[in-house]
């Protein structure tokens, strides 16, 4: 298995405000994610399942109509087709594993294994 440096990856703009590099396996995205302050996710869901670790911030995270409100530390597993959406209350790192591989991402850039 290669050795990857993150500050390495090209990052791209998901959506405004929302900045990811990305690493696809043959099983997995891993989706490192820089989150500006106020920066709003609309309301979405994929066939992935999705685990979205909180590296630094605060992040609300809605999931089937219910509010969450994730920190520094915090992780929250996202059911497939799960309608979710999310607000940067600060600044916030995020990694989002997703299974399986998110070809649409995958389109994106990053770097594929």
């Amino acid at each position: 298995m290669p050795l990857i440096q993150i500050s390495e990856i090209p990052s791209c703009e998901l959506i405004t405000g929302y900045d990811a590099q990305f690493i696809h396996t043959p099983a997995a995205t891993f989706s490192h994610v820089r989150v500006k302050a106020g920066a709003a996710l609309p309301l979405h869901s994929h066939i992935q399942e999705q685990v979205s670790y909180v590296l630094e911030g605060e992040f609300e995270l809605t999931v089937d109509g219910v509010p969450h409100q994730l920190v520094n530390g915090q992780v929250f597993v996202i059911p497939s087709n799960a309608p979710h959406a999310g607000l940067a209350i600060t600044d916030c790192f995020i990694l989002d594993v997703f299974t399986s591989v998110r070809e649409d991402y995958k389109a994106k850039g990053g770097i594929v294994l």
